[in-house]
């Protein structure tokens, strides 16, 4: 395996945080040269210096993907850390129908998982809904699932998942509710993948396109963020946000200390926040 020399490892560490906002610091090296070596490998290079040159100068910007793709964390499970499908299940669906509800109109229901990876999660949510409510005629559901990841939202938009993937966070019974045999292992059923669309996106970048949501999930990724960068971040999915949203992010993530404009609130053992009024 190729060292990353001391010399090379501020350029390197700037060019990562350039192209997606993960900020690793010296006690990370170890992992840089773990994920990246399939890719120095594969484009024969012959030092870390000589990929960010690649990297940059390649104006099909497949290495650049590929840079991305090894180092961002696609580390996901169904139902991973329960307690916020409860929070959805027992308190905030329950809240947005009342507060939504009009006689003669479908309730609107829209949700965003940033940094989506796989689909495990956005995936999650959908089979809570259709749990649920049923009927879901009577409601405008839009699911959004993003990632950065150009290899993580291919596979999410599939819904295909290995025998493994499957194992981790689904009981037999909800995998034979969602799921179908597939050759590759289990495919979603029709009408569960059908839910959510999935797009590429990069947190640092604009993402007002988006539209509005009542609730974004935005877990286990900002903790890779500088403090400049997660301010940043959540102050912009604020804007994303309708004025009674809910916010939902990793059980040991905390807002209090950069966006203040938010409000920690409790239900049985999770957080959530809200935007003050």
């Amino acid at each position: 395996m190729i060292k990353l020399l001391p010399q090379e490892r501020q350029n390197v560490a700037q060019y990562i945080h350039s192209i997606c906002a993960i900020t690793l610091d010296e006690s990370k090296d170890y992992l840089i040269e773990s994920r990246l070596s399939a890719v120095l490998e594969e484009f024969k290079c012959t030092s870390f210096t000589d990929l960010i040159s690649r990297s940059r100068s390649d104006a099909s910007g497949k290495i650049k993907r590929k840079v991305i793709d090894e180092i961002t964390t696609n580390e996901t499970l169904f139902f991973r850390d329960s307690s916020p499908f409860d929070l959805l299940r027992f308190k905030i669906i329950p809240e947005i129908i009342d507060r939504r509800a009009r006689a003669g109109t479908a309730v609107p229901i829209r949700i965003w998982s940033a940094a989506c990876s796989t689909g495990q999660e956005i995936y999650s949510i959908a089979i809570v809904l259709k749990e649920m409510l049923g009927d879901l005629s009577r409601y405008s559901i839009r699911l959004v699932g993003t990632d950065i990841s150009d290899q993580a939202i291919t596979r999410a938009s599939e819904g295909i998942f290995s025998q493994i993937e499957i194992a981790r966070g689904l009981t037999d019974a909800a995998r034979e509710k969602s799921f179908l045999p597939h050759p590759r292992g289990w495919k979603l059923r029709d009408e569960i993948r059908a839910m959510a669309s999935f797009r590429k996106l990069n947190l640092m970048d604009d993402f007002s396109s988006l539209g509005k949501f009542d609730i974004v999930f935005c877990r286990n990724v900002a903790i890779y963020f500088n403090e400049r960068d997660r301010a940043s971040l959540f102050n912009r999915i604020e804007q994303r946000l309708e004025g009674d949203g809910y916010l939902v992010v990793g059980s040991m993530e905390s807002l209090s200390a950069i966006c203040p404009q938010f409000e920690s609130k409790r239900h049985l053992r999770s957080v959530f926040y809200q935007v003050k009024r």
